[in-house]
């Protein structure tokens, strides 16, 4: 017998190669770039609880102590009817904001055509350079249909 048939074999070794491979490279990443965002709940809190730390800091000498204090109980009761919120629905953030940055691209992807119409050159099919009817010489009409398609 050869030594490959007297060994053991280890059906999982390539699938425990990977996953050690993958942590590495995990752990790689985290000390260069630092730990990743959290979900789109945690990033909310985080969120809030920074609006509320610099309201709280801002000291104005126009507003009393009794401003100071109504301020302190605005930021308490917004903290206080957010956190439910985040608790009980944290998936819904994910697909707020996945839905936030579906409309991004379309919106940019809009954009981008409608600028590379504005933009092509004055000598285009059809246009002369001093054509008063150029849209490009006068932006986007009042009302004009920009078309997603």
């Amino acid at each position: 017998m050869s030594d490959a048939t007297d060994r053991p074999v280890d059906d999982d070794a390539w699938a425990k190669a990977c996953a050690e491979d993958l942590e590495a490279e995990k752990a790689r990443r985290r000390a260069q770039h630092g730990p990743p965002p959290g979900s789109a709940a945690e990033e909310l809190r985080k969120l809030v609880d920074a609006v509320a730390d610099k309201v709280s800091s801002l000291q104005s000498p126009l507003l009393g102590a009794a401003a100071q204090g109504t301020v302190q109980q605005i930021i308490k009761q917004a903290k206080s009817a957010v956190e439910p919120v985040i608790e009980r629905n944290p998936d819904v953030f994910d697909h707020i904001a996945a839905a936030g940055s579906e409309l991004l691209a379309a919106y940019r992807s809009a954009v981008e055509g409608q600028e590379r119409r504005w933009t092509q050159g004055a000598e285009g099919p059809g246009k002369k350079a001093d054509d008063p009817s150029d849209p490009r010489d006068e932006g986007p009409a009042a009302g004009e249909h920009i078309d997603l398609d």
